[in-house]
């Protein structure tokens, strides 16, 4: 199952390159190569955030696999990201 999955940050603030890290630590742990993830500076491409309805930054967007899922923060919450993700409950169904 790939992820497609967009980060919109605001610049290099601390909080975005918190959530950047924190982000790439956790696909690489759980997901390895199984996603594709695209970075958006709010600050670069300020369209592609409206047409998003991005409102606060850092936002972490699933697209793929359904459904559709924003997480908001810098990712530290390692628990909120999996289930957010749907990873949580997908590592669940392969267990049992």
């Amino acid at each position: 199952m790939k992820y497609v999955l967009k980060l919109y940050i605001t610049g290099q603030t601390p909080a975005s390159i918190r959530a950047l890290e924190n982000l790439k630590r956790i696909m690489a742990e759980e997901l390895s190569q199984e996603y594709h993830l695209e970075v958006i500076d709010v600050l670069e491409d300020p369209v592609l955030a409206e047409d998003e309805k991005i409102i606060a930054t850092p936002t972490l967007v699933k697209s793929l696999p359904p459904p559709l899922a924003r997480i908001i923060g810098d990712l530290s919450n390692r628990e909120k990201v999996l289930l957010g993700l749907d990873v949580v409950s997908n590592r669940k169904e392969v267990r049992q």
